[in-house]
């Protein structure tokens, strides 16, 4: 591990390497602070630049995007009371309520420092968890790939936001993409109704451009946004208030670091999910629970979510590097780019390539110690940031989503296949469905249906064997521990209503 660290270091000091970190920093800062424009689309949109760029500069520009883009969002919320990404949109309230009553720039401070310190934390989780499981990984078959893809399918469904039936239908909408083209293993076109180009499938990485992009593009233009006039805030002696309260909080800001590492890990969750459940427990665990969004806001929520969002972009990328699935769309995105960059994820890599895995994990703590001073100028500047009128901003992503979707293949397929993905995109968010069930079933589907045949044409068909093995049978249980654990949960949450109504009586 020191000989791999060593070389690692030597990889991370360039400067061709720092510069586009920076850059990188500067352009997540920027998209995050805009109300709408999620760290997907950032990423999405940062594709066609990582096509042009080394394996390791490619994946340090979306790490530390995704890192700036993730905290930036807050500085919206506090302002203007617009989430400026989903994953600020759990304690929204909060941090506006806090800026109204005149502390608006201890709510970003205390922000800044929590996702800075949630992503070193998770970044070293990262660095240690990820060849240990790497261990174990490669152990795995056909079966066990099957499972886990499986399992990433089920998180991806039981922990979207919304309806589950709604998750279901956009997966099942992922998955029935993911099986156009020719059959992995008879080789049989299907879906293709004759047209040539679509019998090497749908390249996932168009799609989510349209998803994510050319949808948000298209509620920009229908239905505008009102930004109001943000309020100004004092950024003198900021960091120092904040990281007061930081200790004050500490044992808050520990609970959100374990709670984005355990729900980033999963298959499919990602930032906001973890910012969510770490607002559930910080509420429900805390004496002050009950003046959360109320009255002039509490700081407590802000310590605990801000943590989970950054450790949970760290955790993501353990089923990412260990098993090839992806832990989010941001992971998603970047699985395509580091296949085409010749780095196939699974658990071989951490004996093949180990300096450029502990490249990444280095590059992780760069980018979160580098959002302290970005993001505290962002804080400074941010009256700037939320006032680029969007007539301006649409059009150039726009191009962006044309000239990326076309750098993949310089095909106009892949344009076309963006414009469709984008009109699905929108009239799926209009429907309120999530979109993040389409891109794992884009992308899990043919890892499902490659290790299911693979293991049935091995063994003539007998299923027994997805059910024997002690691998197997230990993520099956782990599947459908995931399948019942909302409905366990809302029963005891009825029970425990019921207990306290009798109480009261």
């Amino acid at each position: 591990m020191i000989e791999n660290l060593t070389l690692a270091f030597g990889m991370v000091a360039s400067w061709n390497l720092l510069i586009v970190v920076l850059a990188s920093g500067v352009y997540g800062i920027f998209i995050g602070s805009i109300p709408g424009l999620t760290a997907t689309l950032a990423t999405a949109l940062l594709v066609p630049f990582a096509y042009f760029l080394d394996p390791l500069p490619a994946v340090a520009s979306i790490i530390t995007m995704s890192a700036m883009a993730i905290f930036a969002g807050d500085i919206p919320s506090a302002l203007v009371r617009m989430p400026g990404t989903p994953a600020s949109a759990a304690y929204v309230e909060d941090s506006y309520r806090i800026t109204q009553s005149g502390k608006g720039a201890l709510a970003l401070g205390v922000g800044l420092l929590a996702a800075a310190t949630g992503g070193i934390i998770g970044a070293l989780s990262v660095m240690f968890a990820a060849p240990q499981l790497a261990k174990v990984a490669l152990l795995f078959t056909s079966y066990e790939y099957f499972w886990v893809a499986v399992l990433g399918l089920t998180a991806a469904v039981i922990i979207s936001r919304g309806s589950q039936v709604k998750g279901t239908i956009a997966l099942l909408i992922g998955l029935f993409v993911s099986t156009i083209g020719l059959d992995i293993s008879v080789g049989y076109p299907r879906f293709t109704f004759g047209n040539p180009y679509l019998l090497g499938g749908i390249n996932f990485i168009p799609a989510m451009i349209g998803l994510f992009g050319l949808s948000q593009v298209l509620r920009d233009v229908i239905k505008p946004p009102k930004v109001p006039v943000p309020i100004r805030i004092h950024a003198k002696g900021m960091l120092g208030e904040a990281a007061r309260t930081m200790w004050r909080y500490k044992t808050t800001a520990v609970s959100g670091n374990a709670i984005g590492i355990a729900i980033g890990a999963l298959p499919g969750a990602g930032a906001d999910i973890a910012a969510w459940v770490s607002y559930a427990v910080t509420k429900n665990s805390s004496k002050e629970g009950k003046f959360f969004g109320r009255g002039t806001g509490h700081i407590q929520p802000i310590v605990g979510c801000g943590s989970a969002n950054n450790a949970g972009i760290s955790a993501a990328f353990i089923p990412t590097l260990v098993f090839g699935i992806p832990g989010d769309t941001v992971t998603a995105i970047l699985l395509g780019i580091l296949i085409v960059k010749g780095i196939q994820p699974g658990p071989a890599l951490f004996d093949t390539q180990a300096p450029m895995l502990y490249s990444i994990f280095i590059v992780f703590i760069v980018a979160n110690i580098l959002l302290i001073p970005l993001g505290y100028l962002a804080i400074r500047g941010s009256g700037m940031l939320l006032r680029v009128p969007s007539s301006v901003l649409m059009p150039i992503i726009l191009a962006f989503c044309v000239v990326g979707s076309f750098s993949i293949n310089n095909g106009l397929l892949e344009v076309i296949v963006m414009l469709c993905f984008g009109i699905l995109g929108y009239v799926l968010e209009r429907a309120d469905f999530p979109l993040a069930p389409v891109v794992l079933g884009l992308v899990l589907g043919p890892i499902v249906e490659k290790n299911f045949m693979q293991s049935v044409i091995k063994t003539r068909w007998d299923l027994s064997q997805f059910l024997t093995r002690p691998m197997s049978a230990t993520l099956i249980i782990l599947t459908i521990v995931v399948l019942v654990y909302p409905g366990i949960q809302s029963g005891l949450t009825k029970v425990h209503s019921r207990r306290k109504l009798v109480v009261r009586r």
